[in-house]
């Protein structure tokens, strides 16, 4: 009877056995698999922030192409208004001389018609006349000290100024009223 016994006891112990090694086994395959679980999670992850940044990307490309049709004469207005503003000079002078009327006449039409082109694709020349001096549009080149005007209006446009579309192109050069108080007091 003893020897049944201890073949009893060996089977406890060999069934034991194999529960522990039954244990390990889903442990190490619960720990695989929980790996695999967090690399695919990383990995989904890392795919869509990938896609998320092609996304923008494209949004940023996109927008450029946009941005540079849109501001694609920009450019040449800009180096085509000193010529411009020169042959404005030259049509609008004063003379005696009817033939020289004449061809000016002629030449300050074109000069328009040329402006007008540029208006109509997005130039627009900066109202900086007697407006209150902004330094995001013009440009102070000189002062003026005439308590009979507003403080810091702009008093005289020395060169125009222009805007493209939403952009400027150029600020206007002005010359600004600026007085104080206590100068316009001290003159009293």
């Amino acid at each position: 009877m003893e020897e049944n016994k201890e073949v009893v006891v060996d089977h406890e112990t060999i069934h034991d056995e194999k529960d522990e090694h039954k244990k390990e086994k889903r442990n190490k395959h619960k720990e695989q698999v929980e790996k695999l679980e967090n690399e695919i999670r990383e990995l989904k992850d890392k795919y869509l922030r990938n896609q998320a940044e092609l996304e923008n990307f494209k949004k940023r490309m996109q927008a450029e192409r946009i941005q540079d049709r849109k501001y694609a004469s920009k450019s040449l207005i800009s180096d085509i208004l000193s010529p411009l503003e020169q042959l404005s000079m030259a049509v609008n002078m004063k003379t005696d001389n009817d033939l020289l009327k004449n061809f000016l006449i002629g030449f300050k039409m074109i000069n328009d018609n040329l402006f007008n082109v540029l208006q109509t694709d997005g130039l627009k020349e900066i109202d900086a006349l007697n407006k209150p001096f902004d330094p995001n549009l013009h440009y102070a080149i000189e002062k003026e000290n005439d308590k009979t005007k507003p403080n810091g209006i702009n008093v005289h446009v020395i060169s125009k100024g222009y805007m493209y579309k939403d952009q400027l192109l150029r600020p206007s050069m002005v010359k600004i009223n600026e007085w104080s108080e206590e100068e316009h007091g001290k003159d009293e």
